[in-house]
């Protein structure tokens, strides 16, 4: 029978026998673990030759001898031999040191795992009846695909003293277009502090046990003012918990970001930012608008529509190779079009709304900056909505000009 068993080779002397791309592969693990290695082998990779030049491991240049095993707690071989195998199997059981046969893992004494990692948490694969890397492989990576989804369960249960935050970019809405990085963290999450807008689906997802804050602002409604979410963040970090701040886009794209970073790092908390694809790129390009295209606009100018464009903007607004994306900018727009046609920005510019984007209810409303209000008025224009100024909002710039004009307003 097999039992799994975690080894700690920590400092601890590993015999590698047999020198060649299967042993340097095992090497490199063991060495990754801490391991001190022995090698035994008359000729060797040069990739090993290179390792014990440098001094890194320990290179016994001659067939393997018993007395090689000495003080070992672990012993690989690999040599490409049977009967070599064999030999070195039978003098590690007589000093009851575990070995690892790589020519027939069945005929060793020991077998190591297929393995993936997650934060802190280590699984390994092994077969049960005879040796099967393949097998093990398939199910290790299954279960590696699983963890990146965040689709198992991560969390520590014991709390460590001092809790982390990490901020958290979610993306335009749909969970799949989340980052790996952002699914662990939420698997592992004890608290999460969510927005209204990003993939609040993913929460649906979430143990029962796990704290789910709602801080979620709305036009002209903050509920949460953003001293208050920076405490939550503090609060629930100092008590040894791991907070996951969970937003829509990314974080330091209109995110205030910055501002929970500062927060955390004055109290002395851990803190990681893990970016997000920011709605400014991809809401429109879920409509069909690249906000860059060669020979049309090479320039990007995003900009928080609820502010009084600057004169970089109006500058961009009257560019005919910029393209410029107002994030929530709907309550705005007759200021935000008045100041860009003052400036001298063209009346045939055009412009796209892009309502809802990356949902069921995605609109997109294709018009000029010189009817841009009265088009949102007439179809009732509504947050959220990303709007894009430039010649990519152009129709037909990707489009047959029919199918464009089946969106909106053509």
């Amino acid at each position: 029978m097999i039992a799994l068993a975690g080894l700690d080779l920590t400092d601890r002397l590993v015999v590698c026998v047999g020198a060649g791309t299967v042993a340097e592969r095992r090497i490199a693990r063991l060495r990754a673990a801490g391991a001190r290695v022995r090698l035994v082998a008359p000729v060797a990779t040069p990739g090993l030759a290179a390792l014990a030049a440098a001094g890194d491991i320990e290179w016994n240049e001659r067939p393997f001898a018993a007395d090689d095993l000495d003080d070992a707690w672990f012993c690989h071989t690999a040599t490409g031999s049977a009967s070599v195998d064999a030999a070195v199997v039978a003098a590690a059981e007589a000093r009851r040191v575990w070995c690892v046969n790589a020519g027939h893992g069945g005929k060793g004494s020991a077998r190591l795992a297929a393995e993936t990692t997650s934060g802190d948490v280590m699984v390994g694969v092994v077969s049960t009846a005879g040796a099967d890397p393949r097998r093990t492989v398939a199910v290790r990576d299954a279960i590696a695909q699983r963890l990146a989804e965040g689709a198992l369960p991560l969390r520590r249960r014991r709390r460590p003293l001092v809790g982390s935050v990490a901020l958290v970019g979610g993306g335009p809405g749909p969970i799949d277009l989340m980052t790996v990085r952002a699914r662990a963290l939420l698997a592992e999450a004890d608290v999460v502090v969510h927005d209204r807008l990003g993939p609040t689906g993913v929460l649906a997802e979430l143990g029962d046990d796990v704290e789910l804050i709602d801080v979620g602002k709305r036009p002209q409604h903050h509920p949460v003012p953003q001293d208050e979410i920076n405490a939550l963040l503090v609060d629930r970090a100092a008590r040894g918990l791991r907070v996951v701040r969970l937003k829509g886009g990314d974080p330091f794209v209109y995110g205030r970001g910055g501002e929970e970073v500062i927060a955390c790092r004055a109290a002395g908390i851990p803190v990681e930012v893990v970016p997000g694809i920011s709605s400014s790129i991809a809401v429109p390009s879920a409509a069909g608008i690249p906000v860059t295209h060669r020979g049309v606009a090479g320039t990007l100018h995003v900009v928080n529509g609820q502010d009084a464009p600057s004169e970089a903007t109006l500058a961009a607004l009257r560019d005919d190779s910029a393209t410029v994306v107002a994030l929530m900018g709907v309550s705005a727009l007759p200021r935000f079009v008045a100041a860009a046609r003052a400036a001298g920005a063209p009346e045939t510019r055009p412009v796209a709304f892009v309502e809802n984007g990356h949902t069921p209810a995605q609109r997109t409303i294709r018009t000029t900056l010189g009817t841009a209000i009265q088009d949102a008025e007439t179809h009732r224009l509504a947050n959220p909505a990303v709007l894009v100024f430039g010649e990519v909002a152009r129709a037909d710039l990707l489009l047959p000009v029919a199918v464009a004009r089946g969106e909106g307003v053509g």
